[in-house]
Protein backbone atom coordinates (compact mmCIF):
# COMPACT_ATOMS: atom_id res chain seq x y z
CA UNK A 1 0.00 0.00 0.00
CA UNK A 2 0.98 3.19 -0.53
CA UNK A 3 1.72 5.97 2.05
CA UNK A 4 -0.39 8.89 2.21
CA UNK A 5 1.61 12.07 2.81
CA UNK A 6 2.81 12.80 6.39
CA UNK A 7 -0.44 14.86 7.94
CA UNK A 8 -2.67 14.57 5.52
CA UNK A 9 -6.33 14.12 6.95
CA UNK A 10 -6.29 10.57 5.90
CA UNK A 11 -3.43 9.87 8.18
CA UNK A 12 -0.31 7.57 7.30
CA UNK A 13 0.08 3.60 7.04
CA UNK A 14 2.25 2.37 9.31
CA UNK A 15 5.02 0.01 8.51
CA UNK A 16 5.54 -1.79 11.58
CA UNK A 17 5.60 -5.99 9.50
CA UNK A 18 3.23 -8.85 10.27
CA UNK A 19 2.02 -9.79 13.65
CA UNK A 20 3.57 -12.28 14.36
CA UNK A 21 2.49 -15.50 16.89
CA UNK A 22 5.31 -16.64 19.66
CA UNK A 23 4.98 -19.78 21.30
CA UNK A 24 7.58 -19.03 23.61
CA UNK A 25 6.40 -15.06 24.24
CA UNK A 26 5.51 -16.39 28.04
CA UNK A 27 8.15 -17.58 28.99
CA UNK A 28 9.92 -14.53 27.41
CA UNK A 29 7.40 -11.99 29.55
CA UNK A 30 7.89 -13.68 32.23
CA UNK A 31 11.34 -12.64 32.58
CA UNK A 32 10.96 -9.04 30.94
CA UNK A 33 8.34 -8.40 33.09
CA UNK A 34 9.92 -9.63 36.20
CA UNK A 35 7.38 -11.93 36.94
CA UNK A 36 10.00 -14.51 39.36
CA UNK A 37 11.65 -11.23 41.65
CA UNK A 38 9.95 -10.28 44.99
CA UNK A 39 7.46 -7.85 44.86
CA UNK A 40 9.72 -5.53 46.92
CA UNK A 41 12.07 -5.39 43.81
CA UNK A 42 9.42 -5.30 41.22
CA UNK A 43 10.34 -1.71 38.98
CA UNK A 44 8.15 1.19 39.14
CA UNK A 45 5.17 0.98 36.99
CA UNK A 46 5.10 1.96 33.23
CA UNK A 47 4.38 5.88 32.40
CA UNK A 48 3.67 7.19 28.79
CA UNK A 49 6.54 9.07 26.89
CA UNK A 50 6.60 12.63 27.61
CA UNK A 51 5.07 13.57 24.48
CA UNK A 52 7.54 16.03 22.15
CA UNK A 53 6.48 19.54 20.94
CA UNK A 54 4.27 19.05 17.90
CA UNK A 55 5.83 18.96 13.85
CA UNK A 56 2.78 17.91 12.03
CA UNK A 57 -0.88 19.56 12.47
CA UNK A 58 -3.74 17.14 14.45
CA UNK A 59 -5.88 15.30 12.18
CA UNK A 60 -9.49 16.54 12.51
CA UNK A 61 -10.83 19.55 14.41
CA UNK A 62 -9.15 20.41 17.70
CA UNK A 63 -11.30 22.51 20.63
CA UNK A 64 -10.01 23.77 24.17
CA UNK A 65 -11.44 22.07 26.79
CA UNK A 66 -9.90 22.08 30.28
CA UNK A 67 -6.69 21.27 32.84
CA UNK A 68 -4.96 18.58 32.28
CA UNK A 69 -7.94 15.65 30.67
CA UNK A 70 -7.14 12.42 31.15
CA UNK A 71 -9.60 10.05 30.81
CA UNK A 72 -13.10 9.39 28.97
CA UNK A 73 -15.53 7.65 28.01
CA UNK A 74 -17.69 8.51 24.90
CA UNK A 75 -21.99 7.94 25.40
CA UNK A 76 -23.60 6.54 22.01
CA UNK A 77 -26.73 6.99 24.07
CA UNK A 78 -26.45 10.74 24.66
CA UNK A 79 -24.03 11.98 22.45
CA UNK A 80 -21.99 13.26 25.10
CA UNK A 81 -18.43 12.66 25.61
CA UNK A 82 -17.50 12.26 29.57
CA UNK A 83 -13.86 13.33 30.00
CA UNK A 84 -11.83 13.87 33.54
CA UNK A 85 -10.27 17.25 34.41
CA UNK A 86 -7.64 17.90 37.47
CA UNK A 87 -7.35 21.12 39.28
CA UNK A 88 -10.19 21.80 39.87
CA UNK A 89 -11.35 18.38 39.79
CA UNK A 90 -14.17 18.69 37.55
CA UNK A 91 -15.93 15.94 34.89
CA UNK A 92 -16.63 17.57 31.87
CA UNK A 93 -19.55 16.52 29.75
CA UNK A 94 -18.79 17.23 25.83
CA UNK A 95 -21.20 17.16 23.22
CA UNK A 96 -19.70 14.93 20.78
CA UNK A 97 -20.70 17.06 17.94
CA UNK A 98 -20.02 20.42 18.91
CA UNK A 99 -17.04 20.08 20.81
CA UNK A 100 -18.87 22.29 23.89
CA UNK A 101 -19.01 21.64 27.26
CA UNK A 102 -22.04 21.13 28.50
CA UNK A 103 -22.02 20.84 32.20
CA UNK A 104 -18.83 20.27 34.38
CA UNK A 105 -19.38 18.13 37.25
CA UNK A 106 -17.59 18.79 40.79
CA UNK A 107 -15.52 15.25 41.46
CA UNK A 108 -14.30 14.52 45.03
CA UNK A 109 -10.86 14.34 43.73
CA UNK A 110 -8.81 13.64 40.59
CA UNK A 111 -10.16 10.87 38.10
CA UNK A 112 -8.06 9.13 36.07
CA UNK A 113 -9.74 6.08 33.53
CA UNK A 114 -13.49 6.34 32.76
CA UNK A 115 -15.75 4.09 31.99
CA UNK A 116 -19.79 3.89 31.25
CA UNK A 117 -21.59 1.25 33.18
CA UNK A 118 -23.44 0.96 29.99
CA UNK A 119 -25.08 3.14 27.35
CA UNK A 120 -26.96 5.81 28.32
CA UNK A 121 -24.72 5.77 31.98
CA UNK A 122 -23.79 6.21 34.22
CA UNK A 123 -20.28 7.20 34.20
CA UNK A 124 -17.77 5.25 36.51
CA UNK A 125 -15.63 7.60 37.86
CA UNK A 126 -12.58 6.55 40.17
CA UNK A 127 -11.65 9.40 42.48
CA UNK A 128 -8.11 8.46 43.50
CA UNK A 129 -6.80 10.40 45.96
CA UNK A 130 -10.98 10.43 47.41
CA UNK A 131 -10.78 6.37 47.86
CA UNK A 132 -14.28 6.49 46.09
CA UNK A 133 -16.28 5.46 43.28
CA UNK A 134 -18.07 8.03 41.65
CA UNK A 135 -21.26 7.30 39.60
CA UNK A 136 -22.11 10.01 37.33
CA UNK A 137 -25.29 9.72 35.70
CA UNK A 138 -26.09 11.36 31.89
CA UNK A 139 -27.06 13.69 30.59
CA UNK A 140 -28.17 15.42 34.16
CA UNK A 141 -24.62 15.16 35.84
CA UNK A 142 -26.51 14.14 39.25
CA UNK A 143 -24.00 12.12 41.01
CA UNK A 144 -23.23 9.40 44.07
CA UNK A 145 -20.42 8.13 45.31
CA UNK A 146 -19.52 5.06 47.34
CA UNK A 147 -15.92 4.90 49.70
CA UNK A 148 -13.77 2.10 48.33
CA UNK A 149 -10.39 1.11 48.69
CA UNK A 150 -6.72 2.88 48.29
CA UNK A 151 -6.32 4.83 45.01
CA UNK A 152 -9.21 3.39 42.75
CA UNK A 153 -7.45 3.80 39.40
CA UNK A 154 -10.40 1.93 37.21
CA UNK A 155 -14.05 0.06 37.23
CA UNK A 156 -15.93 -1.75 35.50
CA UNK A 157 -19.22 -2.89 35.11
CA UNK A 158 -19.56 -6.87 34.99
CA UNK A 159 -21.72 -9.55 36.62
CA UNK A 160 -24.23 -7.15 37.83
CA UNK A 161 -21.91 -5.29 39.99
CA UNK A 162 -19.39 -3.01 39.83
CA UNK A 163 -15.80 -3.91 40.05
CA UNK A 164 -13.28 -1.04 41.22
CA UNK A 165 -9.53 -1.60 41.21
CA UNK A 166 -7.52 0.00 43.92
CA UNK A 167 -4.12 0.74 42.39
CA UNK A 168 -2.40 1.32 45.90
CA UNK A 169 -4.61 -0.91 48.07
CA UNK A 170 -3.88 -3.80 46.03
CA UNK A 171 -7.41 -4.88 46.02
CA UNK A 172 -10.67 -4.88 44.08
CA UNK A 173 -13.54 -3.69 45.61
CA UNK A 174 -17.10 -4.78 44.11
CA UNK A 175 -20.00 -2.58 44.56
CA UNK A 176 -23.67 -3.32 44.41
CA UNK A 177 -26.25 -0.50 44.86
CA UNK A 178 -23.78 1.94 46.19
CA UNK A 179 -22.13 -0.20 49.15
CA UNK A 180 -18.48 -2.02 48.45
CA UNK A 181 -20.12 -5.90 49.35
CA UNK A 182 -16.92 -7.20 49.34
CA UNK A 183 -13.04 -7.23 48.96
CA UNK A 184 -10.88 -9.34 46.77
CA UNK A 185 -6.97 -9.11 47.10
CA UNK A 186 -5.60 -8.23 43.81
CA UNK A 187 -2.10 -8.61 42.35
CA UNK A 188 0.48 -5.74 42.75
CA UNK A 189 -1.11 -2.28 41.61
CA UNK A 190 -4.17 -3.18 40.24
CA UNK A 191 -4.27 -0.50 37.48
CA UNK A 192 -7.46 -1.77 34.75
CA UNK A 193 -10.10 -3.54 34.87
CA UNK A 194 -12.73 -4.57 32.11
CA UNK A 195 -15.59 -6.71 31.86
CA UNK A 196 -15.95 -9.50 29.57
CA UNK A 197 -17.42 -12.35 27.34
CA UNK A 198 -21.12 -10.23 28.29
CA UNK A 199 -20.26 -9.38 31.36
CA UNK A 200 -19.27 -12.71 33.16
CA UNK A 201 -15.95 -12.44 33.26
CA UNK A 202 -13.46 -9.65 33.94
CA UNK A 203 -10.23 -8.89 33.23
CA UNK A 204 -7.57 -7.15 35.67
CA UNK A 205 -4.37 -5.48 35.02
CA UNK A 206 -1.82 -5.10 37.86
CA UNK A 207 0.66 -2.69 36.52
CA UNK A 208 3.57 -3.40 39.10
CA UNK A 209 2.98 -7.17 38.88
CA UNK A 210 3.00 -6.75 35.43
CA UNK A 211 0.03 -9.75 34.88
CA UNK A 212 -3.31 -10.06 34.03
CA UNK A 213 -5.61 -11.61 36.05
CA UNK A 214 -8.93 -13.61 35.12
CA UNK A 215 -11.95 -13.08 37.30
CA UNK A 216 -15.64 -15.29 36.84
CA UNK A 217 -17.51 -12.09 36.95
CA UNK A 218 -20.35 -13.61 38.84
CA UNK A 219 -18.68 -15.95 41.60
CA UNK A 220 -15.86 -13.69 42.07
CA UNK A 221 -13.45 -16.67 41.54
CA UNK A 222 -10.16 -16.35 40.12
CA UNK A 223 -10.02 -18.20 36.88
CA UNK A 224 -5.72 -17.84 36.82
CA UNK A 225 -3.35 -14.96 36.01
CA UNK A 226 -0.11 -14.74 33.48
CA UNK A 227 2.34 -13.01 32.69
CA UNK A 228 1.31 -9.14 30.75
CA UNK A 229 4.18 -7.77 29.09
CA UNK A 230 7.04 -5.52 29.86
CA UNK A 231 4.94 -2.66 31.07
CA UNK A 232 1.46 -2.90 30.62
CA UNK A 233 -1.00 -0.10 31.58
CA UNK A 234 -4.33 -0.12 30.02
CA UNK A 235 -6.79 -2.70 28.45
CA UNK A 236 -10.21 -3.38 26.70
CA UNK A 237 -12.34 -6.27 25.59
CA UNK A 238 -13.93 -6.39 22.41
CA UNK A 239 -17.19 -8.08 24.56
CA UNK A 240 -16.33 -11.39 23.45
CA UNK A 241 -13.42 -14.03 24.82
CA UNK A 242 -10.62 -11.18 23.52
CA UNK A 243 -8.35 -9.06 25.61
CA UNK A 244 -6.49 -6.37 24.22
CA UNK A 245 -3.89 -5.49 26.64
CA UNK A 246 -1.17 -2.11 26.19
CA UNK A 247 2.50 -2.93 26.78
CA UNK A 248 3.31 0.31 27.23
CA UNK A 249 7.12 -0.11 27.95
CA UNK A 250 7.18 -3.03 25.78
CA UNK A 251 5.76 -1.03 22.35
CA UNK A 252 3.51 -3.82 22.34
CA UNK A 253 -0.22 -4.46 21.86
CA UNK A 254 -1.05 -7.80 23.53
CA UNK A 255 -4.28 -10.28 22.59
CA UNK A 256 -5.76 -12.81 25.25
CA UNK A 257 -8.02 -15.13 24.62
CA UNK A 258 -10.39 -16.31 27.92
CA UNK A 259 -11.77 -19.43 26.21
CA UNK A 260 -11.54 -22.55 27.02
CA UNK A 261 -8.87 -21.06 29.15
CA UNK A 262 -6.78 -17.66 29.27
CA UNK A 263 -3.51 -17.62 26.59
CA UNK A 264 -1.61 -15.29 25.68
CA UNK A 265 -2.06 -15.68 21.59
CA UNK A 266 -0.25 -12.72 19.99
CA UNK A 267 2.11 -9.76 19.72
CA UNK A 268 1.69 -6.44 17.35
CA UNK A 269 4.93 -4.05 17.62
CA UNK A 270 3.61 -0.58 18.08
CA UNK A 271 6.62 1.97 18.24
CA UNK A 272 6.02 4.87 19.99
CA UNK A 273 5.29 4.23 23.89
CA UNK A 274 1.24 3.30 23.39
CA UNK A 275 -0.70 4.31 25.97
CA UNK A 276 -4.30 4.81 25.87
CA UNK A 277 -6.27 2.57 24.17
CA UNK A 278 -10.47 2.39 22.93
CA UNK A 279 -12.29 -0.19 21.22
CA UNK A 280 -14.99 0.33 18.54
CA UNK A 281 -16.79 -3.06 18.94
CA UNK A 282 -19.47 -2.43 16.36
CA UNK A 283 -16.41 -2.07 13.61
CA UNK A 284 -13.85 -4.44 15.37
CA UNK A 285 -11.88 -1.51 15.42
CA UNK A 286 -8.98 -0.57 18.01
CA UNK A 287 -7.64 2.85 18.64
CA UNK A 288 -3.78 3.03 20.43
CA UNK A 289 -2.12 6.08 21.28
CA UNK A 290 1.53 6.60 20.68
CA UNK A 291 2.46 9.31 22.89
CA UNK A 292 6.31 9.53 21.87
CA UNK A 293 5.26 10.46 18.48
CA UNK A 294 1.55 12.29 19.04
CA UNK A 295 -0.32 9.59 17.06
CA UNK A 296 -3.00 7.37 17.25
CA UNK A 297 -3.00 3.94 15.20
CA UNK A 298 -6.04 1.99 14.22
CA UNK A 299 -5.86 -1.57 14.51
CA UNK A 300 -8.30 -4.42 13.75
CA UNK A 301 -9.89 -5.58 16.91
CA UNK A 302 -10.45 -9.39 15.73
CA UNK A 303 -8.15 -12.41 16.70
CA UNK A 304 -5.25 -11.41 14.31
CA UNK A 305 -5.08 -7.58 15.05
CA UNK A 306 -3.14 -5.60 12.52
CA UNK A 307 -2.36 -2.16 12.20
CA UNK A 308 -4.05 -0.01 9.30
CA UNK A 309 -3.30 3.56 9.04
CA UNK A 310 -1.85 6.05 11.60
CA UNK A 311 -2.70 9.50 12.52
CA UNK A 312 -1.41 12.97 13.78
CA UNK A 313 -2.44 13.93 17.02
CA UNK A 314 -2.55 16.84 19.48
CA UNK A 315 0.30 16.70 21.67
CA UNK A 316 0.65 14.32 24.91
CA UNK A 317 -2.39 11.94 23.61
CA UNK A 318 -2.68 9.92 26.69
CA UNK A 319 -6.61 9.39 26.42
CA UNK A 320 -8.59 8.13 23.71
CA UNK A 321 -12.21 7.07 23.77
CA UNK A 322 -14.52 6.44 20.57
CA UNK A 323 -18.22 6.55 19.74
CA UNK A 324 -19.55 3.00 18.80
CA UNK A 325 -22.79 4.65 16.62
CA UNK A 326 -20.63 7.32 14.62
CA UNK A 327 -17.39 5.79 14.77
CA UNK A 328 -16.26 9.06 16.09
CA UNK A 329 -12.93 9.21 17.71
CA UNK A 330 -12.08 11.50 20.71
CA UNK A 331 -8.24 12.39 21.57
CA UNK A 332 -7.39 14.26 24.89
CA UNK A 333 -4.32 16.34 25.25
CA UNK A 334 -2.98 15.96 28.81
CA UNK A 335 -0.26 18.97 27.66
CA UNK A 336 -2.63 21.67 26.50
CA UNK A 337 -6.23 21.08 27.68
CA UNK A 338 -7.74 20.19 24.15
CA UNK A 339 -9.93 18.08 22.58
CA UNK A 340 -9.25 16.22 19.16
CA UNK A 341 -12.55 15.37 17.08
CA UNK A 342 -11.59 12.76 14.38
CA UNK A 343 -14.02 11.25 12.11
CA UNK A 344 -11.89 8.92 10.49
CA UNK A 345 -12.44 8.55 6.20
CA UNK A 346 -13.06 5.18 4.58
CA UNK A 347 -10.52 3.14 4.49
CA UNK A 348 -8.82 3.90 0.81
Amino acid sequence: MTPHSPGSARGTWLGHGPVRLLPALAAILVAAGCGSAPKQDLPAAAEPARSPPLERKPAGRVVRLGNKPEGMAADPVSGLVAVGLTDPDLLALVDGDSGRVVRRVDLPESPRHLQLAEPGGPVLVPAERGNALSEVSLPDGEIRSTKVGKFPHDATAAGGRILVANEFGNTVSVVEDGRVVRTLPAPLQPGGVVGAAGGSLAGLIAVRERVLELYDARSLRSLGRLPAGVGPTHLVSDGGNLLFVIDTQGNALLLYRLRPKLELNRRVFLPGTPYGVAIDQRRKRLWVTLTERNEVVELTATGGPRPLRSFPTVRQPNTVAVNPDTGRVFIASRADGTLQILDPPEEP
